[in-house]
């Protein structure tokens, strides 16, 4: 009996996470299957942490670049759009001094302050931000060459 009561509360788990997925992310259970899986296997954390967390660096990139630049950046990352729209937003009205004065602070810095109330929603320390650069960095080098992967990177200079 044990263990029907445990496979029963496994598959009630299960379908309560993919509920959750679904949420952040209407009709796409994920949108770079390939990135996220990068992410995902290298820090330990969610798909939807994952997806979200790349989707907020990619607006902070956005931001950053001429739309013709984040084009090129974009095309190299399969389902980019599915990322962005999984970017959890700030909530109104929050405090966060780290995301007030993000546009303050240079270079990589400034990037986790940016970012820093979407991975507190996503149950991210803001240091791990650090951390989905370089594989993101690394995946658009790999699928757009070195001169897109530069872009980004400058992105975060």
């Amino acid at each position: 009996m044990s263990h029907r009561v445990i496979i029963m509360l496994i598959a009630i788990c299960l379908f309560a996470c993919t509920g959750v997925a679904n949420a952040q992310l209407p009709g796409v259970s994920n949108p770079s299957p390939e990135l996220v899986g990068q992410l995902t296997k290298q820090l330990s954390i969610t798909p939807e942490q994952a997806i979200g967390g790349s989707g907020a660096l990619f607006g902070f990139a956005k931001t950053k670049l001429k739309p013709q630049d984040f084009l090129k950046v974009s095309n190299a990352v399969p389902g980019m759009d599915g990322l962005l729209k999984a970017a959890p937003t700030p909530k109104a009205g929050g405090n966060d001094p780290l995301t007030a004065i993000s546009s303050a602070i240079p270079g990589k810095a400034g990037a986790v302050a940016s970012v820093a109330g979407s991975f507190k929603q996503l149950g991210l320390s803001p240091q791990t931000a650090t951390k989905f650069i370089p594989i993101m960095t690394q995946f658009v080098k790999m699928k757009g060459g070195a001169n897109v992967a530069g872009l980004l990177t400058g992105a975060f200079k």
